[in-house]
């Protein structure tokens, strides 16, 4: 049921709709394993830089491959978004799901490698050439080995996620009651997680790729 708004959230200029879906009591674990589960289900992303004299800038990229809380995209090197990059790094990935309205915002810096990053043939499909073409001269063929196929890796500062607790029906019916009697729909969870989380799942996520190796 909706929430009751309460005078001490005016007078300290609370935002309700944040801070009633504001998720304090998830542990880390099950914090990470639901940021994994929704971002592994959301494959295009929008990949935000910042261009000096314009502003903030997006664009829609499919994701190559999600490592720990990094991720992966490839990228035409020609493209302007590496002309972004060159001059500030800092970018923001978001995602969103228009079914279940889960969204994913990863906030980070942006490490683009060069042709030769043994990583862009491990994430390459077939699919990929559709967005590069064949020049026919055996070189820009857009195949991984196109000079113009990068790679671009977000690594994430700070990330904040909202996900659903209502099915579409339990959603539409809390913001009609919440409309009615002057409360504030609760749809969801909102969560972060900060750079000393993301750092520790860095962390696991190496260990366990090594143990991976190992066996």
């Amino acid at each position: 049921m909706p929430a009751t708004l309460t005078k001490q959230e005016i007078d300290s200029k609370t935002d309700p709709s944040v801070s009633k879906q504001y998720d304090t009591d998830v542990s880390f674990e099950e914090s990470l394993k639901d940021f994994y589960s929704i971002s592994d289900g959301l494959k295009i992303g929008i990949l935000g830089t910042f261009r000096p004299g314009v502003g903030p800038v997006g664009r829609a990229m499919a994701v190559a491959k999600r490592s720990g809380p990094d991720f992966l995209f490839l990228a035409n090197g020609h493209s302007q978004k590496f002309t972004d990059l060159e001059k500030v790094k800092d970018v923001n990935v978001s995602f969103h799901n228009s079914t279940t309205q889960d969204w994913i915002s990863v906030t980070g810096e942006a490490v683009t490698t060069s042709n030769d990053d043994p990583r862009i043939k491990e994430v390459y499909s077939k699919a990929t050439s559709a967005w590069f073409g064949d020049l026919g001269d055996g070189v820009h063929t857009g195949g991984p080995e196109d000079p113009r196929m990068r790679l671009i890796e977000i690594r994430a500062k700070y990330i904040s996620y909202w996900k659903h607790n209502t099915n579409p029906l339990g959603f539409m019916k809390e913001i009609g009651v919440a409309t009615m009697t002057g409360g504030v729909a609760v749809t969801g969870l909102l969560r972060e997680l900060k750079e000393a989380e993301i750092n520790k799942a860095r962390e696991q996520d190496g260990n366990l790729s090594k143990s991976k190796s190992e066996l």
